[in-house]
């Protein structure tokens, strides 16, 4: 079969799955704050796709599914410079894919999406464009969000190694002018939570991938086989274990650019292969085995995640129980004539997208589990009750 049209298929069947798991996911309290909160440009993004598409799940998450198929698009067109074999671009982008973390960014409203999207866009530019193109793309990530300063400080670095000092010195700028409009949260003194952060990454990456990646990117810097993506890769990964030392880290900010070095570990992979005797390719040939069938019991646990519930004894400790519940609870709402609640402020916000505003009408009350009162709603996924509260009829005088 023609290679484009296996990435097609592949595009097809991700964007579908994505597009099924809308159905599955509530509006987190997360997004809602994106959504109503400050402007951003993932904001304006997000209104103008529910404008057009009205107000509801599909609209919410169509930006990030197609900030997510574009990325993969790229993905493998910057392969092409670093994989030389078709299949094996197939075989990275099929990775890519199902990559715990990716398939989050690609359906979690947040801007892990966004500057994924952005740094691949920048390193597809970066090769194909004119050094005037690549200047006024990197001024306007500037304005378009926080999460570029780590961009910003490897592109100086990485200038720096490359002895060009016009490029050194504009990245030196908008690093400043980034640190200086959105800052970095640098708090706290020594408290250890490095073991927390490689552990978050293993759990993005799946270990052994993570592992690898690690490898790689010290294999390189021994050998002195580093460029762009070694640099955006490398300095974001150090600066996010130098944070951990002090405080907690959001590595969902860090990880993207992380996932630039997948290119490099296939490169690697694919030379290291290829120069072996088939009788020395076996153990090559078992971790690729292993490290796919990691990520596909890691990407089913995350598209089937609700069959978890049953497993779970407190279904709060579900790692998608902030994405459940806040639909189902609406619709129900709904469906007793009941069109604002006083609750919980989380879970208020929640409601608000889904049509049930703020008032103090009626109250609800959350977690109390006794299904037999007439007033109770329950929620379940799978036959398994996930959520109970009362609705209280409140008498305003």
């Amino acid at each position: 079969m023609n290679i484009r049209y296996i990435l097609f298929l592949i595009l097809g069947l991700d964007a579908f799955i994505l597009i099924l798991q809308t159905v599955e996911l509530s509006a987190s309290y997360y997004e809602v704050s994106l959504l109503y909160g400050e402007f951003s440009f993932l904001q304006s993004i997000v209104k103008a796709s529910i404008y057009f598409f009205g107000q509801n799940d599909f609209a919410l998450r169509l930006p990030m599914i197609t900030l997510h198929i574009l990325s993969t698009i790229l993905m493998y067109l910057i392969s092409k410079k670093y994989v030389k074999i078709q299949r094996n671009r197939i075989w990275l982008i099929l990775i890519f894919v199902l990559l715990p973390g990716v398939i989050s960014s690609a359906i979690i409203v947040d801007e892990a999406g966004l500057i994924l999207f952005g740094l691949l866009l920048f390193v597809y530019a970066y090769e194909n464009y004119s050094s005037k193109f690549i200047y006024f793309l990197l001024g306007s990530y500037l304005f378009v969000s926080s999460g570029f300063v780590y961009l910003f400080l490897s592109l100086a670095v990485y200038s720096l190694y490359k002895k060009d000092n016009v490029f050194f010195i504009y990245n030196l700028v908008l690093f400043s002018l980034s640190f200086l409009f959105y800052g970095i949260d640098v708090h706290g003194s020594p408290s250890g939570h490095i073991l927390d952060s490689i552990g978050i990454y293993a759990a993005i990456f799946t270990p052994i991938i993570f592992v690898y990646i690690f490898y790689v990117l010290y294999k390189r810097y021994l050998t002195k086989d580093i460029e762009l993506l070694w640099f955006m890769s490398s300095v974001a990964f150090i600066v996010s274990l130098l944070l951990s030392f002090r405080q907690r880290v959001n590595i969902e900010e860090f990880a993207p650019y992380l996932i630039l070095a997948l290119p490099l570990i296939a490169q690697t992979f694919e030379h290291s292969y290829r120069v072996r005797l088939n009788k020395f390719r076996k153990s090559y040939r078992v971790i690729f085995i292993v490290s796919l069938a990691l990520l596909l019991i890691n990407s089913s646990a995350v598209l089937f995640n609700q069959y978890l519930y049953h497993i779970i004894e407190n279904p709060e400790k579900h790692f998608s129980y902030k994405m459940h519940v806040a639909k189902e609870l609406a619709s129900e709402l709904k469906n007793r004539g009941i069109f604002c609640v006083s609750t919980d402020m989380r879970m208020s916000k929640r409601l608000k997208f889904y049509g049930v505003t703020k008032c103090n009408n009626n109250k609800l009350e959350e977690n109390a589990f006794d299904s037999l009162k007439d007033n109770s709603v329950t929620i379940s996924y799978k036959n398994r009750v996930v959520y109970s509260a009362f609705v209280t009829k409140v008498n305003i005088n």
